[in-house]
């Protein structure tokens, strides 16, 4: 899908029966690719989110995980990768890159869904 603030993927998120959407949008500085498994939280599911997500972030050493609109009505379990604007990649490294983003974001949502039920 595609409008003019966004580029959004999807792709198949095996051994769950649910998809990943990628979300690609731009800020002032910051290409930033939002990562979601489609997935809402209930109420009685944030604090094992964000502990879920706290644990991926720790092991990883890189955070990616979050709990995402807790002030909404339907929050969510969400990735978040981003670069600055102002880099300079060639599209085979980008492509790398993405490709490694989304690798990711399968194996956080995967275990999101089998080890904690989220």
């Amino acid at each position: 899908m595609t409008d003019t603030d966004s580029v959004s993927l999807q792709f198949d998120l095996e051994d769950t029966g649910r998809m990943l959407t990628v979300r690609f949008m731009t800020t002032k500085r910051l290409l930033v690719a939002f990562v979601t498994d489609g997935n809402f939280l209930r109420q009685d599911q944030l604090a094992l989110a964000a502990a879920a997500s706290n644990a991926w972030n720790t092991e990883q050493l890189n955070p990616m995980l979050s709990v995402w609109d807790v002030r909404g009505p339907r929050p969510c379990l969400a990735g978040v990768c981003d670069l600055p604007l102002t880099c300079r990649v060639t599209q085979t490294d980008f492509d790398a890159l993405a490709s490694d983003w989304v690798e990711r974001a399968r194996q956080m949502f995967t275990r999101c869904h089998q080890v904690f039920q989220l």
